[in-house]
């Protein structure tokens, strides 16, 4: 039985990861007019701790899967 997998599948790694880029890029621009606002900051690097933890578990458990999430990402 072959399973299909949905476009829009919430619970993958590749949208968790693609949804974290992009809380990342507004938060970048939030921050570049505000520059004092601390709690965004700590938002951003919490943010980016667990963009890189999930690109290194896909790293280590399907490098296909990781390779055309770069690609797709670039």
């Amino acid at each position: 039985m072959v399973k299909e997998e949905k476009e829009e599948n919430r619970g993958s790694v590749e949208f968790q990861v693609l949804s974290f880029t992009n809380k990342i890029w507004r938060l970048a621009s939030h921050l570049e007019l505000h520059k004092k606002h601390f709690s965004s900051r700590r938002d951003l690097r919490r943010l980016l701790g667990k963009r890189r933890r999930l690109l290194a578990y896909l790293a280590k458990k399907n490098t296909v899967r990781y390779k055309k999430l770069i690609e797709r990402e670039n």
